[in-house]
């Protein structure tokens, strides 16, 4: 059994922590540069663990996450946020909800592809995935701190 065999979903729970402590960061860069966020917590949790993925297994989680997203989490998304003003705050909520949801369905694709993988990069997991959209992580000191 490899290493990665060993993940679970419980590894979330503490991408969870990364994502309060840097919730306004990811945000933006989510909606500035369509980093996923649930990718961009796992490259700190891989560095974490001395788990280096390649720069082609991240473009591959990266295309294919956004492949399923594109159809079902985007949409639903864009929804939410468009409908911000016209729900009452217990609506905007329960949208917010099932948007979580639709998060932690991603988070098991992600986990599915990540057990399939193995160890074969040569730096940092945050790096190279921040390489993906052009961005370099001496940009984003708070984050590298938290490796």
């Amino acid at each position: 059994m490899t290493f990665v065999n060993h993940f679970d979903i419980s590894l979330w729970k503490i991408c969870d922590g990364y994502y309060h402590q840097h919730q306004a960061l990811c945000l933006e860069l989510q909606d500035n540069h369509q980093l996923n966020v649930n990718l961009l917590l796992l490259s700190l949790w891989l560095d974490k663990q001395d788990y280096l993925l390649s720069t082609l297994d991240w473009s591959q989680l990266q295309s294919e996450t956004h492949q399923w997203e594109e159809r079902v989490l985007l949409p639903y998304r864009k929804l939410r946020k468009l409908s911000k003003n016209s729900l009452a705050s217990d609506e905007y909520q329960q949208m917010l909800d099932v948007e979580l949801m639709l998060e932690r369905k991603s988070q098991g694709l992600i986990l599915h592809k990540l057990k399939q993988l193995s160890p074969s990069g040569e730096s940092s997991n945050l790096g190279t995935y921040l390489s993906l959209f052009n961005l370099d992580k001496v940009d984003y000191p708070s984050l590298v701190e938290l490796v």
